[in-house]
């Protein structure tokens, strides 16, 4: 838009240039023209002089007009030119990005347990809530000037790549928990621009597992450490971004079996029967 709004400043004032140079010829060719009695008694050539005046304005005139039309025809070339190299760049940039994707799907068990006191103190050592995620009307700052009025929870869940490359980061916009038709939301902090998760590989069970870390008010009834917490469904605002910097952003719907006991260091499980990814941006290349 700024390239065409220069172009068109440019063509008017040439045009401008123009017709000013231009009336000044013909103004000059039509004085001596009126003049010409005294110009001939000073001169005793006034013919012969606006006869080569009034030549000079055509020349000058259509030399005038045949370079702007030039000029505009060259900077029509131009833009063409411009928007033909846009759109085989943008075409490119498509074809890689719908070649380079990733699509996940979370599978096996879900868990909710108490987040490592190690990462907790780091957390509030360093001021950055980049790996976690605030319960809904929750201040940011007074969880660091008042740890101790919270919890710290951590949700783990594996996942799998269904199709794509293989994925270098996961990041979460919002988590959205359900029981008995009530919703319990957790957004990314305000500090922050997204919520990283971690990936994790497991050699045991030879999968990754996406981690993401919840602060919860000591008062709030979404999570109780020390009962089965029964959830309907979770859903989950995901943006998945492959090796290859092509991100998508989705939408992932879990359902599971709530479990009927607690662990023993207080974790819940939770059986993933199904998980729904509905994808709602085209996938887009990132700048690194």
């Amino acid at each position: 838009m700024e390239r065409e709004d220069f172009m068109n400043s440019s063509k008017n004032q040439i045009i401008t240039i123009m017709a000013i140079a231009s009336t000044i010829v013909f103004v000059l060719a039509f004085v001596m023209l009126v003049f010409g009695d005294e110009l001939d008694r000073m001169f005793n050539v006034i013919g012969i002089r606006v006869a080569t005046l009034f030549v000079a304005f055509a020349s000058f005139f259509s030399s005038f007009l045949f370079s702007l039309l030039i000029l505009l025809h060259n900077k029509t070339v131009v833009k063409m030119n411009d928007d033909t190299n846009r759109r085989a760049e943008l075409f490119r940039e498509l074809q890689f990005a719908s070649s380079n994707y990733s699509i996940i799907e979370f599978m096996d068990r879900m868990l909710i347990y108490a987040e490592s006191q190690r990462y907790v103190e780091r957390m509030l050592q360093r001021k950055s809530m980049i790996f976690h995620m605030i319960e809904d009307h929750t201040n940011e700052q007074d969880v660091f000037d008042h740890p101790e009025n919270y919890r710290f929870v951590s949700l783990k869940i594996p996942f799998r790549v269904i199709e794509g490359r293989t994925v270098s980061s996961i990041t979460f916009d919002k988590l959205r928990f359900e029981r008995n038709g009530i919703n319990y939301e957790f957004l990314t902090p305000k500090s922050e621009h997204e919520s990283r998760a971690f990936l994790l590989y497991n050699e045991q069970t030879k999968r990754n597992n996406v981690i993401i870390n919840l602060v919860i008010k000591n008062d709030s009834i979404f999570y109780n450490p020390n009962l089965v917490n029964v959830f309907s469904k979770i859903k989950i605002y995901i943006n998945i971004t492959s090796l290859l910097g092509v991100k998508v952003k989705g939408n992932s719907e879990l359902y599971f079996t709530n479990p009927e006991q607690i662990e023993g260091d207080g974790t819940n499980t939770y059986r993933i029967n199904s998980a729904n990814f509905t994808l709602t941006e085209m996938p887009k290349i990132t700048h690194i």
